[in-house]
């Protein structure tokens, strides 16, 4: 089986919106509609086995030190080969070329994130996310997402 990660491409929009709201009808993912999508596309990559988007993944930066992990999933059928750590990786790398030394998400998957060379942090460190995001969350007050952060060996 060979995967491709690359850029996402408007193509890749279709694919990205079934994939990101069948997470979202589970609780596990933010919902995005089309036109998001549309316009944050130059924010995602996505993986690629024999011409089918099998995962993706996007960044949203919060601020000059600080960049979040998004809308990272892999198809049913393609969970455990090892994917969603290329998708993490090449993530990681657009956060090192982009010079911002810190990558957070939220997530259900610790232990993944973890295995990827994450720790666990305590979400209030994270004003940047509690301020644009999690404050329009029906989450809110009862968050159930753990944080995770990365820090990269950049100069901010």
């Amino acid at each position: 089986m060979s995967v491709i990660c690359r850029k996402a491409v408007r193509e890749d929009v279709e694919p990205l919106y079934e994939m990101i709201k069948g997470y979202a009808e589970r609780g596990i993912m933010l919902p995005r509609s089309r036109e998001i999508l549309h316009r944050q596309l130059e924010h995602f990559v996505v993986a690629e086995v024999d011409g089918e988007v099998v995962g993706c993944g996007s960044l949203c930066r919060l601020g000059n030190d600080l960049v979040e992990v998004r809308s990272l999933g892999i198809s049913e059928g393609h969970k455990g080969l090892g994917i969603g750590s290329r998708l993490l990786d090449r993530l990681v790398e657009e956060a090192e070329k982009q010079q911002i030394p810190k990558v957070m998400a939220l997530t259900y998957e610790v232990s993944f994130f973890l295995k990827n060379g994450f720790s666990v942090v305590e979400k209030e460190i994270f004003p940047e996310k509690v301020w644009t995001d999690c404050v329009h969350c029906s989450k809110q007050d009862c968050c159930d997402e753990i944080a995770v952060l990365k820090e990269l060996n950049v100069s901010a």
